[in-house]
């Protein structure tokens, strides 16, 4: 208990109280060791032993531990610790060789200049993501509980002009995928951005007869509450954190959520073809004898199987994700 550790003109001075076979008892020794060390040892304090780490003034071997030829009674070397000179060689030279093998590996690697300004541009990319569905979710919410159901009808209204901006700044994860500027995979962007865009700006922003349905506020509920876990994981990992409960969560959310809101636009869909029918609003019409009209609801119906598709194809690809960053790590054999 207190030990009382100095280490004064090279000899080390140790006094402690302690509890051996006689009782508690007074315990001191000196060391007066062979050449100059470190003034200040490192003492830790465990329930079961006490270790005392002193460092070499200088990194050479040396020929015994004390001055006095003769080793104290008291002094016992620990062999599972031990190393003799050869091994202390052969140690160091692993060391330098390890280290020259990392220096001609990143020698290799083509220094990038505008490192810091990619990682600063993904930065500020995120967090203005992260600020846009932060608001609209915080928006959605107040007003669900002030107007209660009521909110539902004008939530376009209220919201729309902000999810226009997220969503149209969503196509950067395209050309950043496109440049290489981040590893995520480049068809499953491509189908979930142009997927959410196809609903927000062809249906619900070309159909004001849409924008009062109650679906809307679940098409943009589900959407802003994945996004709110996605991008500040994504800021985060550019400057090397990893918080693990916003791992988890990011990849563990869209579970419930990825479904819904594919379900919820699958809906928006089927409510929107009696108004493209009865409108005929984007039905083309072809320049051909039979008169040939290529009806709009009739490719929604074919979206609306390719939307299914995208989810399991996007489902698939997030549950390897999640199995990579939270399944269990394999051990590396040596």
């Amino acid at each position: 208990q207190n030990p009382d550790i100095t280490i004064t003109d090279n000899v080390l001075h140790f006094r402690a109280q302690g509890h051996g076979a006689k009782g508690d008892n007074i315990y001191e020794f000196e060391i007066e060791f062979l050449e100059p060390v470190e003034p200040k040892p490192v003492c830790r304090v465990t329930q079961r032993q006490l270790n005392i780490t002193v460092q070499k003034k200088e990194s050479n071997w040396w020929e015994r531990l004390t001055k006095q030829e003769k080793r104290p009674l008291f002094l016992a070397p620990d062999f599972d610790r031990w190393l003799d000179e050869s091994d202390a060689e052969m140690e160091l030279k692993e060391k330098e060789e390890e280290k020259i093998n990392k220096m001609k590996i990143e020698s290799r690697v083509p220094k990038d200049p505008f490192k810091h300004l990619k990682k600063g541009y993904l930065i500020m990319y995120n967090l203005v993501q992260f600020l846009g569905f932060s608001w609209i979710f915080v928006n959605m919410t107040v007003r669900l509980f002030i107007l209660g159901k009521d909110s539902f009808y004008d939530t376009f209204h209220t919201i729309s002009d902000m999810m226009y901006f997220c969503q149209t700044l969503a196509l950067m994860e395209i050309m950043n995928s496109l440049i290489g500027l981040v590893r995520s995979p480049l068809i499953p962007a491509v189908m979930q951005i142009f997927g959410r865009n196809f609903v927000l700006f062809v249906i619900l922003g070309s159909l004001e007869e849409m924008q009062s349905k109650p679906v809307v506020f679940f098409i943009f509920y589900f959407w802003s509450i994945t996004e709110l876990f996605r991008y500040p994981y994504y800021m985060l990992a550019c400057i090397g954190i990893e918080w693990k409960p916003l791992t988890w969560l990011r990849y563990t959310v869209w579970i419930p959520l990825y479904p819904l809101g594919g379900l919820a636009e699958a809906v928006c869909i089927v409510q929107s073809i009696p108004i493209f029918s009865e409108t005929g609003k984007f039905s083309l019409g072809l320049p051909n004898p039979l008169n040939v009209t290529i009806q709009f609801p009739f490719v929604l119906q074919i979206y609306l199987i390719a939307l299914f598709l995208g989810i399991f194809v996007n489902f698939r690809h997030l549950y390897k994700q999640r199995k990579q960053h939270l399944g269990p790590k394999k051990r590396k054999m040596k």
